[in-house]
């Protein structure tokens, strides 16, 4: 390739490097020849000629350490772009509408970003990219040049580079107590939230949940012909992502500072939005009204305390799960659409019980029974140390009445065996004064060292060993006919027009304030059902 992308503006030429890395691969190469120090600092292999002889070899950073003819050329094309050569764009007035941050009004990309792909922050972005598409979080070049472009540590500026481009969150507020109030989710659940999003060139974009990257991330998606509107509860929130939209060139992101549960008039386009994409932890999905016919949404819904982000398509008025259902964790929603745990705490033991979908039950009559202790129920059913099992406590969850999940305390009084993690509680069901709940004992190493773990079910109190029994069935029936099925397919449809759910327990169904939640499970072939492991 003999002077490429000499006929090319720098974000097309960015671009056709970008593609030419990914076609690389270990039994093709690329031999480039070029002036532009953007295209080969990224080479496995730079030569510097010099009056037809060979000057230098190395990579660039081997290269720049030398200071010799490279660094020097270098630094002569980089200087020009560097930020401390940036000037401000001039502070222009605009007059915000009711509950809304300001807003140009432009297209969502309208110059480039502060950073180019000769700043100390380029190899960052393209090694957390090039990280992404190795583990599969990326499938389209869409998402890869977004993910390449924006700069995500003009979001983070709290944190060193390292850390802004880390897989993993950034934290930009916390509670008094420590907790995590709003952050920059993990790259690798963005790039996978995005791609599920399925956004194109041209769609109008609505984002819940704003701290000013993703929105970036979905600008670059939608291009100048779409349209991007990013909502937040908090003010502070709202306020940094239009000051750092501005910076990194995506001030015509349209920024507003609401409560998701009421979207402020005239903010759904005529005929919806094309996407909705939610970062924050939500317990219901009262937004279906706002989406266009086949639109997409994508967020991380509560099912029972079980976080999933599942991508939606909206067909006749209800939304449709498809693969992959991503387990995950985002800071709580605020305002109207907050959810309720519905905590109980049994008296004097330092146990907690949460019934976050189902009406809770009466736990004080509990406290004998968790101080005695529990019977142990066998499944015979094992996973290994580092196999997911989170669509078995899914699968339980709709399955039987009187589910909660259980909390214990690490110096309460009780005869909780194997108490679960913090931030992991265990699935467990009440029957009158007794109670069951699931866990698992080490069986052995496993084949990969890492451990193989049965199922047992605890039962405490008079009745516990009846309970665990119930349970256990329960474990026994998804291992038979769902476990290694395809993803269960949930479906969203409003409430509206819909008869009240009655108070008897409907398997697999989760009665929420704004919709009507059912779970379908896949059956696995026969021949995938083992008792023993699966």
């Amino acid at each position: 390739m003999d002077e490429p992308t000499s006929a090319l503006d720098p974000e097309a030429e960015i671009e056709a490097f970008d593609r030419t890395r990914r076609l690389a691969a270990p039994n093709l190469a690329v031999v480039l020849v070029t002036h532009r120090m953007s295209g080969v600092r990224h080479a496995d292999h730079i030569y510097v000629l010099n009056n037809r002889h060979l000057a230098e070899h190395g990579t660039h950073d081997e290269l720049i350490a030398q200071q010799g003819r490279y660094a020097t050329m270098f630094d002569a094309q980089a200087a020009p772009v560097r930020p401390e050569h940036d000037h401000p764009a001039p502070d222009l007035p605009r007059r915000p509408g009711p509950g809304m941050t300001r807003s140009t009004g432009k297209p969502p990309v309208t110059t480039p970003p502060i950073t180019t792909d000769l700043d100390e922050a380029a190899p960052l972005r393209h090694k957390l990219a090039d990280q992404l598409a190795a583990d599969g979080h990326i499938h389209t070049s869409a998402v890869d040049h977004a993910l390449r472009t924006v700069p995500r540590h003009a979001f983070a500026p709290e944190v060193p580079l390292e850390a802004a481009y880390a897989n993993d969150i950034v934290a930009t507020r916390h509670t008094p107590d420590g907790r995590v109030l709003s952050s920059i989710s993990a790259p690798w659940l963005q790039a996978d939230m995005l791609e599920a999003a399925r956004i194109q060139p041209g769609h109008r974009v609505l984002e819940i949940g704003s701290g000013g990257y993703n929105a970036a991330l979905i600008a670059e998606l939608v291009g100048p012909t779409g349209h991007v509107t990013t909502l937040d509860i908090g003010p502070a929130v709202t306020g940094r992502a239009t000051r750092f939209l501005a910076k990194t060139g995506h001030e015509g992101v349209r920024v507003v500072t609401a409560d998701a549960e009421h979207l402020p008039a005239g903010l759904v386009p005529d005929g919806g939005f094309d996407a909705i994409v939610v970062t924050v932890d939500t317990w219901d999905l009262p937004w279906i009204g706002a989406l266009a016919e086949g639109g997409r949404l994508v967020a991380p819904l509560r099912l029972h305390g079980y976080r999933w982000a599942i991508g939606f398509t909206e067909v006749k008025g209800a939304l449709h799960s498809d693969e992959p259902l991503i387990v995950c964790g985002f800071v709580a929603m605020q305002g109207d659409g907050a959810w309720n745990a519905h905590r109980r705490t049994v008296p004097g033991t330092g146990v907690h019980l949460s019934f976050e979908d189902g009406a809770p039950v009466p736990v004080n009559q509990l406290a004998p029974a968790l101080t005695r202790e529990p019977t142990v129920t066998r499944t015979n059913i094992t996973v290994g140390g580092q196999e997911p099992f989170d669509l078995l406590t899914l699968y339980l969850a709709g399955a039987l009445p009187g589910f909660c999940r259980l909390e214990a305390d690490p110096d309460g009084d009780n005869r909780v065996l194997n108490p679960p993690p913090r931030h992991w509680p265990s699935a467990a069901i009440v029957r009158g004064p007794s109670l069951a709940r699931l866990t698992h004992e080490r069986t052995g190493d496993g084949e990969d060292g890492k451990g193989r773990y049965e199922f047992v079910i605890h039962g405490y109190g008079d009745q516990g060993h009846l309970a665990a029994q119930e349970m256990a069935e329960q474990v026994e029936h998804w291992q038979h006919n769902h476990r290694g099925a395809r993803c269960p397919l949930i479906t969203v449809r409003p409430t509206a027009g819909r008869a009240p759910v009655g108070t008897s327990h409907e398997p697999h169904v989760f009665a929420k304030k704004h919709t009507h939640i059912t779970v379908d499970w896949p059956t696995a072939p026969r021949s995938e059902g083992s008792r023993s492991t699966g």
